[in-house]
């Protein structure tokens, strides 16, 4: 460990996130959630648990809450209700729309997922002064949102050249 304290300064800022990435998604196969559901669709049982008891929840929350595409999304919530985790209602105002709900079998797991995140969160910011933490995050974010620049700019131009290209056959 100290040997790879010593890296860091060399090591590039995408190693550095996927190995957090990596000790996340292995403390969270350990922990709280069903364990036949991957990584990926327990994160969006998990969302779907905990803000469907302030809010009503539709596809796009989950589309814009993960950054994934409509298929993407899709496939996660038709798996997660064909395995009993949530059902969709239609919504009065607009019959194509529907809203995610969770079901018993969901909710059976919201205290042990609440305990989790409380856990993990001390973990992961135990012997960090809050002010290092909370720059952490803001640094994060900000990486974050350079990267999601670049792939809006990347959507754009294919977007152009598909209209060039339709327009010009």
């Amino acid at each position: 460990m100290e040997k790879e304290k010593e890296n860091v300064w060399d090591m590039h800022m995408g190693k550095l996130v996927h190995m957090l990435s990596n000790q996340l998604k292995r403390r969270d196969s350990m922990e709280a959630g069903p364990s036949d559901l991957t990584h990926m669709q327990r994160l969006v049982l998990r969302f779907i648990l905990l803000r469907s008891l302030h809010l009503d929840l539709y596809q796009k929350d989950i589309e814009e809450e993960f950054h994934i595409r409509k298929s993407t999304a899709t496939g996660i919530l038709q798996l997660l209700e064909k395995k009993g985790f949530i059902s969709r209602e239609s919504v009065e105002q607009d019959g194509r729309l529907k809203r995610l709900v969770p079901t018993k079998k969901a909710e059976g797991y919201r205290e042990k997922i609440l305990e989790n995140i409380r856990e993990n969160e001390a973990r992961m910011e135990q012997g960090i002064p809050r002010e290092d933490y909370e720059a952490c995050k803001l640094v994060l974010w900000k990486v974050f949102e350079n990267l999601m620049e670049e792939e809006k700019k990347e959507e754009r131009r294919r977007r152009d050249e598909s209209k060039t290209i339709s327009i010009n056959p």
